[in-house]
């Protein structure tokens, strides 16, 4: 039975699923020099080009997107959430973090350039719990639905040794967690390695993006809290494959590293979420990220149930999205051939469906 007036669309021999959904993107930026673009490109050019990317993901067949930092362009992805909420550009659901919060000197500021030019970082400073808090309650005043914290710095992979600076300690997070929970919101952080990892743990954050080594201690903990991590594999394939400078030359061991250890982390039981770090590569080609999760290791069925139930309790629309339930949005895709035996399918979406409307057919 439909109901009268129903629109009847044949897609053939296709697998229909939920939109996908993509915890960890950046859509303000593109690739190329990541420090230079957003040191040379206005926040109006950047924000222009933000929605071709929300464009590009959504035709992709993402249909809910976390986006992690504008990377300097301030609370511009509210914009860019709202006029799609809206109507007004096609795109994913968004969850929006504004533009992140460091330390100074850490991960995002301008290192490297002329002191004397005062180039602005990527991300806002935060050095204490004080300026944590008020730094939280600035994003959140203008707009952001979850707090992004960067709490590792510059990476170091020499002689098969990784390891990583942390950047706040356990009571500075904590701090952070406690603020932005008085408003209901939630802390996620960029947390590559230990000691950093385990802070985060402990402090009960949202999400642990990266999560390239994670210590016993660390993935027990985020066992017992549910805290997943979200490998962002696909980024490190591309510098792998794209090194611009020496640093970067070591991507590829760099991944098979994070491969042993993700491996480690499905045999202790955390729970995973899929995110790409889709930027500085193209967007609207990142599910390349679900391809990369099976050959590491995780069964497709248990991949398509990381992105789409622990994806969407992460995005904090459980029971919304991330399903084909009467009550949920229909968000659906179609994709050829069956994802629990080639789960590269997902890369070949032909139909999107957003919210009831059809944006690809």
């Amino acid at each position: 039975m439909h109901p009268a007036g129903a629109q009847l669309i044949d897609l053939g021999d296709t697998t229909l699923l939920p939109g996908l959904i993509d915890a960890h993107v950046h859509l303000f930026l593109h690739p190329g020099a990541e420090d230079l673009q957003t040191v040379q490109e206005s926040v109006p050019q950047r924000t222009i080009a933000a929605t071709l990317a929300a464009r590009a993901d959504l035709m992709a067949g993402y249909t809910a997107e976390r986006d992690m930092g504008t990377e300097g362009a301030g609370s511009a992805d509210a914009a860019v959430r709202n006029a799609i909420n809206q109507g007004l550009i096609p795109g994913p659901r968004l969850r929006i973090s504004g533009n992140a919060i460091s330390i100074l000197g850490g991960h995002e500021d301008a290192i490297g350039y002329n002191p004397e030019q005062h180039v602005l970082p990527n991300a806002t400073y935060a050095n204490n719990p004080a300026q944590l808090v008020t730094a939280i309650r600035e994003q959140i005043k203008e707009g952001a639905d979850f707090i992004k914290i960067y709490e590792t710095g510059e990476d170091s992979f020499t002689n098969a040794e990784f390891s990583t600076p942390y950047q706040y300690s356990e009571s500075e997070l904590a701090a952070a967690v406690t603020e932005a929970a008085r408003v209901g919101k939630r802390v996620a952080v960029h947390a590559t390695g230990e000691p950093g990892a385990l802070y985060a743990a402990q402090a009960g954050v949202a999400s642990i993006d990266h999560a390239y080594q994670l210590s016993d201690e660390t993935m027990r903990l985020m066992r017992e809290k549910q805290i997943p991590a979200v490998p962002t594999f696909t980024i490190e394939e591309y510098f792998a494959q794209h090194p611009s400078s020496p640093e970067e030359a070591t991507w590829g061991q760099l991944l098979e590293f994070h491969a042993q250890q993700f491996r480690k982390q499905l045999a202790a039981g955390i729970p995973m979420a899929v995110g790409s770090d889709v930027g500085p590569f193209a967007h609207g080609t990142q599910a390349r990220e679900f391809v990369l999760m099976v050959k590491y290791g995780m069964p497709p069925l248990a991949a398509l149930q990381a992105d789409m139930v622990n994806g969407a309790k992460l995005l904090g629309w459980k029971g919304q999205i991330g399903a084909l339930k009467q009550g949920y949005f229909a968000d659906v895709i179609a994709v050829p051939g069956n994802p629990l035996q080639d789960i590269s399918v997902l890369q070949h979406v032909s139909f999107v469906m957003k919210g009831g409307i059809v944006y690809r057919k």
